[in-house]
């Protein structure tokens, strides 16, 4: 099976400003689906302007120079089109998808709000509200708090150890200012991609391109992080307490950057123990895992009655981050039992590796989910925009054709090196008893 077999054919060139443009039609699309993707997310910011990443996200919706407030959502509705956006640890995307014979009015917006997004005071205080809400909401669930202090808990120098969505303080303090330094310092062509797939002419739409995009002046500022993260030096434990019913325990290692030659063979211990196929994936590979019946740790700690939930989670990034397992224990069964059953778990793999009819069926399950990822205009213009933004030229490629050649016996040592209890993070989450108002 071809590589290159499922991926439509596509335009590349760069703009004189620094704007990368990747262009990929497909005649019988009846929509077309325009991205913007930033190489800007939490890894640019700082302490006191933690969140920045995600507020600008925000404010890009609230005003430029042809579209006020309100205004860009009306005219995609208008046509029957969708939008939205996400920020991560890396990257800022923008998207709209709308009927074909519609182009124009995404195209309009992406260029009017490049560079020229109004971040007014007003318009700022009153998404720190909206923003503030939603740090709330985040932290009613023991996920969302056992997660973020397992980053920090990991990471002491690099900036993976603030969530994207920002610290509480810093929401509450940041000044407008400083988020419209934020803004003009890394939010220039320079750091930009605009993806366009599905139904479009490819000649005109160049030309449309370049006559919208090229005026834009070539801002943006160097995206690389300096931060190194030292090596562990041991094992670190925190143990959390608050509201809700059910024990909670998530465990994380050090794992590679997207760009590590590791990183394949830890995609597929990925795989064994949480059932994702993650890059190479029916439907979007982005967000937490899902259930998976036939993984292993779902058969190692739900099925005989251990959890209610378990899987992994390895988020490829630019930099070196953290492989995590979770689970959420069943009525009656103590952490420390299901801490226990998942280093049986983990240590299995690294003992013993994944079986040949495993490796059989994971070369399956990435063959057919490469054979899907690119269905659908928004769907291609997400992958093409999350390679081209990730990653160096030919990334994709190369991941497949090495997934695809990796041995058993590269899955164990990877396994071997990767769960070590030396670079092993610990966070449980315990219920607390409700306090009674006498």
């Amino acid at each position: 099976m071809s590589s290159t077999a499922f991926r439509p054919a596509v335009r590349r060139f760069s703009l004189p400003n620094g704007l990368r443009v990747v262009l990929a039609p497909s005649d019988d699309s009846p929509t077309a689906s325009v991205w913007v993707w930033y190489r800007v997310g939490s890894k640019n910011e700082r302490p006191g302007i933690t969140g920045a990443s995600h507020w600008v996200e925000h404010m890009l919706f609230q005003g430029s120079p042809k579209y006020g407030k309100g205004e860009i959502d009306r005219a995609v509705v208008g046509v029957g089109g969708a939008l939205n956006a996400f920020t991560d640890t890396d990257f800022t995307a923008y998207f709209t998808t709308v009927p074909r014979a519609h182009l124009a009015v995404p195209l309009d917006i992406e260029a009017d709000r490049m560079t020229r997004a109004k971040i007014e005071d007003a318009e700022v205080e009153r998404e720190r509200t909206v923003i503030h809400s939603e740090r709330e909401g985040n932290e009613n669930w023991p996920e969302f708090r056992v997660e973020e202090e397992l980053y920090q808990l990991a990471f002491r120098h690099h900036p993976y150890r603030w969530d994207a969505l920002g610290r509480r303080l810093d929401i509450e303090q940041m000044t407008p200012e400083e988020l419209r330094d934020y803004y003009r310092t890394y939010y220039g062509p320079k750091n930009a991609t605009l993806v366009i797939a599905g139904g479009f002419d490819l000649r005109p739409t160049e030309r449309e391109v370049r006559r919208r995009f090229s005026r834009i002046p070539g801002t943006g500022a160097s995206v690389e992080v300096a931060d190194v993260e030292p090596a562990a030096t041991g094992p670190r434990q925190s143990d959390l307490a608050g509201p809700g019913t059910t024990p909670y325990v998530e465990v994380g290692w050090r794992a590679p950057a997207l760009d590590d030659p590791a990183t394949p063979a830890t995609m597929l211990i990925d795989a064994l123990l949480g059932g994702e196929t993650r890059l190479f994936a029916a439907g979007s590979f982005w967000g937490r895992s899902g259930e998976h019946p036939t993984s292993r740790l779902y058969r190692a700690l739900v099925d005989p009655g251990l959890a209610v939930r378990a899987g992994s989670d390895w988020r490829p990034r630019t930099y070196p981050s953290l492989f995590t397992v979770h689970a959420l224990a069943a009525r009656g069964v103590r952490l420390e039992r299901l801490e226990a059953a998942i280093d049986r778990a983990v240590g299995r793999l690294a003992r013993d590796g994944p079986t040949a009819s495993e490796m059989r069926e994971l070369r399956t399950k990435i063959e057919r989910g490469r054979a899907l990822a690119y269905e659908g205009a928004t769907r291609v213009g997400f992958r093409l925009g999350y390679f081209e933004t990730v990653g160096p030229p030919g990334l994709e490629d190369r991941l497949y054709n090495t997934l695809r050649r990796t041995s058993a016996k590269e899955v164990r040592e990877r396994a071997r090196s990767l769960f070590d209890r030396q670079h092993r993070v610990t966070v449980r989450y315990s219920p607390a008893p409700e306090r009674s108002d006498e």
